[in-house]
């Protein structure tokens, strides 16, 4: 097996903690930021009906809250083991850190958390039961409350890149400023880009299933309403990603300039640096093979000088060093993915201004197909924040080494097997349930008959009859 900077090691117990965390947290991560966009839209729908009166609104919000409820509640199931991981396999961390972790995730629970339970069963099961308004409201605070969960979320992991206003008394960090530990150098960057890939990855579900609907003529007029919505938001947030990505980069160069060298696989720090489009970098020899690169443009984006320096992987010692290769790979992945939803972002904007959206099949094919863009550059930008801080857990504080608990590499390696089968079930299970809500569509909707002539919308109580034979299956 293979250590952080790529040299041989034993499989131990700290290496199989690592793997452990990243496969859970790369799991989980996948839900809560489709939740926040999806709460956003629902709220959005629903607002939108009680303003126009639309029931096409109405429905749409119905059908993604189904969604919704799958999304949140494996995100919620997902999450649970990860606060059990910090005591069972990074006691280390929980003793060192603990102060300011500790109470950053507990407003989490107190402001969010709390708030989402307590409207998230008016959301889910009010629509026939409780007003209109009272409903509506109850979805906007929802959404209120998965956004302020990603705050303090990333209030938290944001501090363990740029870690302030602290002190360390005996080995122990202890709080100093909150006001410092929450608005951290690092945070404003970090919260607003994962923020808006939350949004893009959700606009880009949701513009995903209105072209699959309107590919079949299934559900026009609400697959037209999805489309737009989500056309309308990835040719809006895609460029922004790309202005907020840049200003990342360039906080991340200064306070993390090892992460920004394995981004870019820059070894010589004493000479501008060329983007590097394709290479295989080799930590071992501290070079790049098959390297495709631009010369002088990767200084020019993170010093803006044709000519400008910064420090390269030789500047730092091997065992402070991030693993070049994983980096490197995933941070090329998520900025091509950003590339194309920019491009596919602004296409459909254009056809939708020149009145052929609807009717351009070639891009409703490939939108269909579109839908997990958002998630896998979600994982990559999540592997290049995660991997590139190593060998650190918390910078300048706390080395992953050091947090590891004192557990055998076979009580790990158990609990790693069965987190995956596990995991492997529920993730197929509910991406099975999700998909057959997909294909059912809006409930009360106009579809095809079977002689192609549109059936009439289902009446509210045809709705509501249908609604509980559904949920009493």
């Amino acid at each position: 097996m293979l250590s952080a900077n790529g040299c041989s090691m034993d499989l131990d117990a700290t290496f199989l903690a690592r793997i452990q965390f990243a496969f859970t947290v790369s799991f989980h991560i996948i839900f809560p930021s489709f939740s926040i966009g999806l709460a956003a839209f629902i709220a959005t729908l629903l607002v939108r009906w009680r303003m126009t009166g639309a029931e096409h609104l109405h429905r749409l919000a119905r059908f993604w809250t189904k969604v919704f409820a799958v999304s949140f509640a494996m995100g919620v199931v997902s999450g649970i083991v990860l606060s059990y991981e910090f005591g069972t396999n990074w006691s280390g961390f929980s003793r060192t850190v603990g102060n300011i972790t500790g109470p950053l995730l507990g407003y989490e629970v107190l402001t969010a958390f709390f708030l989402e339970a307590s409207f998230l069963g008016i959301m889910l099961f009010g629509w026939n039961r409780v007003s209109p308004n009272l409903h509506v409201t109850s979805a906007v605070l929802v959404a209120v409350g998965t956004s302020i969960s990603a705050f303090w979320i990333l209030a938290a992991n944001s501090w363990m890149h740029t870690p302030t206003g602290h002190a360390m008394e005996n080995g122990v960090a202890v709080p100093v400023s909150w006001l410092e530990i929450i608005f951290n150098p690092s945070f404003p960057y970090r919260f607003s880009h994962m923020f808006t890939a939350a949004f893009l990855t959700t606009s880009i579900v949701v513009a995903a299933v209105g072209a699959r609907y309107l590919i079949t003529d299934r559900f026009v007029e609400e697959a037209k309403t999805m489309l737009r919505m989500g056309i309308g938001m990835v040719a809006l947030l895609a460029p922004l990603q790309l202005v907020i990505g840049d200003a990342h980069g360039l906080n991340t160069a200064e306070h993390q300039p090892a992460k920004v060298a394995a981004m870019e696989a820059h070894w010589d720090g004493s000479k501008p640096a060329d983007l590097i489009l394709f290479a295989w970098p080799s930590d071992s020899e501290e070079t790049n093979h098959f390297e495709i690169a631009i010369p002088n443009v990767a200084s020019l984006i993170i010093t803006h000088q044709w000519d400008g320096l910064f420090k390269g992987l030789k500047d730092f010692a091997p065992q402070d060093r991030p693993p070049v290769k994983p980096v490197f790979f995933a941070f090329r992945i998520m900025v091509g993915l950003g590339m194309l939803m920019i491009a596919g972002g602004l296409i459909g904007a254009f056809l939708w201004w020149r009145g052929s959206l609807f009717q351009t099949r070639w891009y409703l094919t490939a939108l269909s197909y579109s839908w997990p863009a958002g998630f896998i550059a979600i994982l990559a930008g999540w592997w290049v924040t995660e991997t590139g801080r190593q060998p650190w857990l918390v910078h300048g504080i706390l080395r992953t080494a050091d947090a590891a608990s004192p557990v055998s590499a076979g009580a790990v390696l158990t609990t790693l097997v069965l987190f995956i089968a596990v995991y492997s079930v529920v993730f197929s299970m509910g991406i099975y349930y999700i998909n057959r809500l997909i294909e059912k569509g809006p409930v009360g909707a106009s579809v095809k008959s079977s002689q192609g002539l549109p059936s009439r919308p289902l009446s509210a109580a045809e709705e509501a009859a249908h609604e509980a034979i559904e949920e009493g299956r």
